[in-house]
């Protein structure tokens, strides 16, 4: 049974000598030492070796196994470094090699104007407030002074989700919402996405809304012009020429257009002032009474002023932009310049 074992031994180790792969010393250590390899054989085979060599074949049986064990063990090893190195030799980085440059990130040109405009509110003491874009039939409009029939509801063409749902066509829902819960006075700018389906050079059906509405005691249109004379020449420069057009909306009376010198041809006229020398930059007017007794103020001690604009046309004014659809396209080459 000695002999036996040392022939096994030698057998085992050249088998193990000459394997060169993971799987090949896995399977020579399950054919010697697994559970019916031919070493576990031998031992539960040692009660027919005689009583006095059973001492000796019992421990040669051991070495044997912790030999063939130490071999596989270091055989494993090296087969475990030999492939870290092979993928280190295929995934080698060259260190001279000029580091990747990473883009820098831009903010949105609306963004920009969005934030600008809201800084600018903010000196003047607004808060600024948001509301659901998805907005009940009330508060889009009739809450507004825009009943069902109104011809009004014809100048903001609506997207309806239910017959009393819609997505909102102006933030002007946010004005009725925060005047429901808050009393005066009250001074808030509101930000946010509005929907309209229009689509050219200067509409989209998403585009960007702000409005402002101040209520207090004894507010004039005065106050209402004032605050946008002083806004609108932060964000055009103090030498911007302003005028005030009577305008009609529903919710205000009375009612005013906000026009401003043309940015583009500084008043001679051009293609993009259709030769006037003006240019429309926002709604404003009188908060209607009609509106205040919807949310509950008393018209009589109070008065207020709201106005709203449109953050892509700032946009295309401040920085002379043609086309509205350009804020939308993600166009690497056009945000850039922002």
């Amino acid at each position: 049974m000695i002999s036996e074992l040392q022939q096994l031994e030698k057998e085992a180790l050249a088998e193990l000598a000459a394997a060169t792969l993971e799987e090949q010393i896995l399977a020579v250590r399950t054919k010697y030492l697994g559970r019916k390899g031919l070493l576990t054989g031998l031992l539960r085979n040692i009660a027919q070796v005689p009583d006095t060599e059973k001492p000796l074949f019992g421990k040669r049986c051991n070495e044997v196994k912790d030999i063939l064990n130490a071999r596989i063990e270091k055989a494993l090893e090296l087969q475990s470094s030999r492939k870290k190195d092979e993928v280190l030799q295929k995934e080698k980085i060259d260190v001279t090699l000029p580091g990747r440059f990473v883009a820098y990130g831009r903010i949105h040109p609306v963004i920009q104007v969005r934030r600008e405009i809201c800084a600018i509110f903010a000196s003047f003491g607004f808060s600024v407030v948001e509301g659901p874009e998805v907005e009940l039939d009330y508060y889009n409009f009739e809450a507004l002074n825009i009943p069902k029939d109104h011809p009004a509801r014809d100048m903001q063409d609506t997207f309806y989700i239910e017959e009393n749902i819609v997505l909102r066509t102006h933030t002007s829902p946010v004005q009725v919402r925060i005047m429901e819960k808050v009393k005066p006075p009250v001074r808030i700018l509101s930000p946010g996405r509005v929907y309209r389906p229009d689509s050219d050079i200067s509409h989209t059906p998403m585009f960007h809304q702000m409005e402002g509405l101040l209520v207090d005691k004894g507010v004039s249109l005065a106050d209402l012009k004032g605050i946008l004379t002083a806004f609108l020449k932060k964000v055009f420069g103090d030498k911007t020429t302003l005028r005030f057009r009577p305008s009609f909306f529903p919710f205000t009376e009375p009612s005013a257009e906000v026009d401003i010198c043309c940015v583009i041809c500084g008043g001679r006229g051009c293609r993009v002032c259709g030769q006037s020398g003006w240019l429309e930059i926002l709604g404003s007017g009188m908060v209607d009474p009609a509106v205040f007794e919807n949310v509950g103020y008393d018209p009589e001690t109070y008065s207020g002023f709201a106005f709203g604009l449109g953050l892509e046309r700032i946009a295309m004014l401040k920085y002379g932009i043609s086309d509205i659809r350009l804020f939308f396209e993600n166009d690497m080459r056009f945000l850039k310049q922002f």
